[in-house]
């Protein structure tokens, strides 16, 4: 309360409120002038009660003005009191800090947070360990981030607090410990226990139900010949170790057909099931019951709002799975894809009714369309020439027009264009660059891609936007970037080259179909350099598709002269060969100097290929810098899926060759994150030493 003499002046609000008895005075005087003019005898009657209300403004406002102050000070000082005590009582643990980040002040629920007062005058990130916790928030924008301390989780918020929005409203006591304020401004600091909120959000996410589908890869294949019992028995083995698997993460599993399993599990065990790396994939393959080996592979969809757009995914995935050879896990979100197994190598189907009927339906599209547009990837090989002649002579004898896409023309396949250019068999414009192309492409254009299913790996992109109609014939691995908008997508890994594909599908697509020698000579030359003179990913379907070129006219030994290098490139390689380096000791590397050839990468890969003859080497890698990138040949036999490892660093292919490209580095550069890469594989024990 305020003492006897003490003068309080009164500002703002509750001055001017006070003061208006005055101002009601000064009306009333007013108002006897006017009455005075208008009606005299009525004069003094007005005069007598403004006499009247005077004197008990006086009384009122002079003589009981201390008793008034008095009372708004009592209330001022209670409400201030009030104000501290819900602030130190407030339920969200509240602290102030100065503008360093130090802690100045702090409500009750804080401090009991924090256990003890020695974090007075600690900075933030000491508080709670937290290096993260050094931006300052603005006056414009709050500060939020998520922190956990004392085995809680908080949302903690910071909000600066200027002078010009306390003013004269709060007055800084000392218990804030802030002796300098008002003028300067503070941090005030806010945690909300968000820890029940994330356990429930954590347990309705792990809750939630995946699918999955689990094939069979080769179940007609491995039980060609079988009898009925041991079919059986082999079917009963499989299932039993699916069920068991499936059993120790709470899964469902209901078989849809001979070979096909759907199976249903709790969003929760998938970190479980990937930690292990889905070992099932190697229980089924080390079964070899009656000698037989059979593989599995399983498409996983993860979306958790929708059980329909879930299955949907686990189908795409499982799509990529066998587009990629089976044998192995796809994990399918929206925006991600995860992979795991494929470590072993493809099994070649015996079968050719999938042949049959892409060819069939090839056939049809072509028949539908005026024109027939074949372009493979860039820098175009022997293989892309080779695939892409036999799509021309499937448009040719449909009599339709078709036009094969090269822009830019290798020595490795040159001398075989020049006999098609050389020849009046043969249009002028039968292979024009990616320009020409793009005038060419409608609606009425059918666009047929080969040796490549990555769009950017194109030899013109901009074409797969320019017609609706496209097919892709291709013998690569799927990645996640893939041509999508395909009619027809024929992706086998198991075959040795795009070339065998496109073979097989002339036998199926007319009766009256014949190849000419010249091509035949280009399609036998992409299996043969494809397998390495097969020696690489080769099988009966293979010698098959060659005897078939054979008979159509293949020329062994002409092709052989086509592909002999002339000095300068016999010298690179063997000098890249002679400066390998040998990493982990079975990882040959080398830097390839294709300074002055026109191929260097073929050139390049021919070498990677030769560096498997060393004894003890179980991967050869070949960097040679070309274009402004640096191109990675990764060739194998058996003992390392370097599809796997260039997969890792951007790139893909088969499991015994694959490739990757990087820009913006060096040579250098790109060999240390192969041996890096090398490293954790074998620390992750995803391959084998």
């Amino acid at each position: 309360m305020a003492g006897k003499g003490t003068k309080i002046r009164l500002d703002g609000n509750v001055g001017r409120y006070l003061r208006w008895p005055l101002y009601l005075g000064a009306l009333l005087i007013l108002l006897d002038i006017i009455v005075f003019f208008a009606y005299e005898p009525a004069f003094w009657i007005t005069v007598l009660f403004t006499v009247i209300y005077a004197l008990a403004t006086v009384i009122l406002f002079v003589f009981r003005r201390d008793d008034i102050m008095s009372e708004l000070v009592d209330f001022a000082t209670e409400y201030n009191h009030a104000q501290h005590v819900m602030l130190k009582e407030l339920d969200v643990p509240f602290g102030l800090l100065d503008m360093g980040g130090r802690l100045i002040w702090a409500s009750n629920d804080l401090k009991d947070l924090l256990g003890t007062d020695r974090w007075m005058k600690e900075h933030i990130t000491k508080i709670f360990e937290n290096e993260e916790l050094t931006v300052l928030p603005t006056v414009e924008e709050d500060y939020e981030t998520h922190i956990a301390f004392g085995g809680r989780n908080f949302r903690l918020k910071l909000r600066l607090v200027t002078p010009s929005e306390y003013g004269d409203a709060v007055l800084w006591h000392d218990d804030f410990g802030v002796t300098d304020a008002p003028d300067d401004s503070v941090i005030a600091m806010f945690l909300y226990d968000e820890t029940e909120n994330i356990a429930l959000k954590t347990e309705n996410f792990e809750e939630k139900m995946l699918v999955g589908l689990l094939y069979i890869d080769n179940y007609e294949e491995a039980f060609e010949g079988a009898d009925e019992v041991r079919r059986s028995l082999v079917t009963a083995w499989i299932e039993r170790e699916v069920n068991k698997y499936m059993k120790d993460y709470d899964a469902i599993v209901k078989r849809l057909e001979k070979d096909k399993y759907m199976f249903v599990f709790k969003q929760k065990y998938l970190s479980a099931l990937e930690e292990n790396r889905f070992s099932i994939l190697d229980d089924v393959r080390n079964l070899n019951i009656y000698g037989l080996t059979m593989t599995i592979s399983i498409g996983i969809g993860v979306l958790p709002d929708s059980y329909t757009k879930c299955y949907d995914l686990a189908y795409a995935a499982m799509d990529m799975a066998l587009g990629r050879g089976g044998d192995q896990v796809v994990i399918k979100t929206p925006d991600k894809i995860k992979y795991f197994g494929g470590v072993s190598s493809t099994q070649e189907k015996s079968t050719r009714v999938k042949a049959r009927v892409k060819a069939q339906a090839l056939r049809e599209y072509i028949e539908t369309h005026e024109k027939i547009v074949i372009m493979g990837h860039t820098l175009a090989d022997i293989d892309v020439l080779g695939a892409a002649v036999g799509i021309y002579r499937i448009a040719k004898t449909l009599e339709k027009r078709a036009y094969i896409v090269i822009s830019d023309i290798s020595t490795s396949i040159a001398p075989i264009i020049e006999g098609f250019r050389n020849n009046p068999d043969y249009e002028e414009d039968m292979i024009i660059n990616g320009a020409k192309a793009k005038s060419l492409m409608d609606n009425d254009t059918l666009l047929v891609v080969v040796d490549v299913n990555r769009p950017a790996y194109t030899d013109t992109p901009e074409l797969l936007d320019m017609t609706k109609a496209i097919v892709v014939l291709d013998h690569h691995r799927q990645m996640d970037e893939r041509i999508d908008n395909a009619v027809i997508s024929y992706v086998e890994p198991y075959a040795s080259s795009a070339s065998e594909m496109v073979a097989e599908i002339l036998l199926y697509v007319s009766d009256n179909l014949k190849l000419r020698p010249i091509e035949a000579d280009a399609m036998y030359g992409g299996i043969m350099i494809d397998s390495n003179n097969f020696l690489n990913k080769v099988g009966v379907r293979t010698f098959e598709a060659a005897a078939y070129l054979r008979r159509n006219g293949a020329d062994i030994t002409k092709i052989r002269k086509i592909f002999r290098t002339n000095l300068q490139e016999y010298q690179a390689r063997a000098d890249a060969i002679s400066h390998a380096e040998i990493f982990m000791d079975h990882y040959a590397l080398a830097e390839f100097d294709g300074s002055g050839l026109t191929s260097p990468t073929i050139i390049a890969a021919q070498a990677a290929n030769s560096m498997l003859d060393i004894d003890g080497v179980k991967g050869a890698f070949i960097f040679t810098e070309f274009g402004g990138k640096i191109f990675v040949s990764a060739r194998s036999i058996d003992e390392l899926n370097v599809q796997i490892l260039c997969e890792k660093l951007g790139g893909g292919g088969h499991m015994s060759a694959a490739g990757v490209q990087f820009e913006g580095i060096s040579v250098q550069e790109a060999i240390q994150k192969v041996k890096d890469t090398i490293a954790e594989m074998v620390e992750n024990k995803e391959i084998k030493q």
